[in-house]
């Protein structure tokens, strides 16, 4: 791989994307188990989903540049235009070009969900930019996590099964619960290895307003929360018998990995934090792959 495709790769942040990816999968996995599963807006949310969170990630990377958040020999990964790997106006160019494409997909679920996917389109886009820019840039005002939960769970696993399969469902709308706790983990994560960096740029995240003991608490208790949303479905499984009981190791599995990673991060200071990011991820995207696969067979 050459290096300036590498430097593309870091700015998409290929450890996040699982964050976004569980979400749909979720969903396809909840239409398929209803019969009510169709492959082309599957297929066209995933790629929305994808390209909405890089998005995302290269608008954090340029406007925290522009903020002066990031530095030089920062904790975290390394940040292209930071290091001066990309230029500052090629990355505004790339985020915006990508939005238009995002927005292109997305405008390819309309068929399929209405002309009502209009206005959440515009909101997914409005939000991937306003976590970090803008006049009230969301993660430097403590509103990150509430962000991520809403838009990285709530929205896409309701909205991607409705237009996948045509309804709305009340599974679906705990899936999303479950899926956004999952998420938020993912920045606690983030936030927690920076915070020494994030009160120096002035970024008032929730770890920095909280502190590290109550974040650590978030995070274990968003793990066991997240599969507690789910009960209802645990309970039908059990009664009813509408999917096979293995589904049940799916739910421990995923609290051993869970409760593994928390004890790491309340052990682990600076870059040492920075595996625990993909770990959490992997975490959620292993749960919502092992679920599709319980939920299609």
């Amino acid at each position: 791989m050459n290096k300036q495709a590498k430097i593309w790769i870091e700015a998409m942040r290929l450890r996040t994307l699982p964050v976004s990816l569980s979400g749909v999968l979720m969903a396809i996995g909840i239409a398929q188990w209803q019969n009510h599963f169709r492959w082309i807006p599957a297929i066209l949310c995933i790629v929305f989903a994808l390209l909405a969170q890089i998005v995302s990630n290269f608008a954090n990377e340029y406007y925290d540049y522009k903020r002066g958040a990031d530095k030089k020999g920062r904790v975290g990964p390394r940040r292209g235009v930071t290091e001066g790997d990309i230029s500052p106006k090629t990355l505004r160019n790339v985020t915006y070009i990508t939005l238009a494409v995002a927005c292109l997909v997305g405008c390819g679920l309309i068929p399929y969900g209405g002309w009502q996917m209009i206005p959440v389109g515009l909101a997914i886009a409005i939000f991937a930019l306003a976590y970090s820019a803008g006049p009230y840039p969301l993660s430097y005002h403590g509103l990150g996590e509430l962000t991520v939960f809403i838009f990285y769970g709530l929205v896409p696993v309701i909205f991607s099964y409705y237009v996948i399969a045509g309804r709305m469902d009340a599974l679906a709308f705990l899936g999303g619960i479950t899926i956004g706790f999952m998420g938020v983990n993912v920045l606690l994560v983030n936030n927690y290895r920076d915070m020494e960096d994030d009160i120096e740029a002035g970024k008032r995240t929730a770890v920095v307003i909280f502190g590290r003991q109550l974040a650590g608490a978030a995070y274990l208790f968003n793990g066991y929360m997240a599969i507690a949303m789910l009960s209802p479905l645990w309970l039908m499984i059990y009664l009813n018998g509408d999917l096979s009981k293995w589904i049940y190791i799916v739910p421990l599995l995923y609290l051993v990995m869970h409760t593994v990673t928390w004890v790491k991060l309340t052990h682990r200071t600076g870059a040492a934090l920075n595996p625990l990011l993909g770990a959490t991820a992997r975490n959620m995207l292993l749960f919502t792959i092992l679920m599709l696969i319980a939920f299609v067979i």
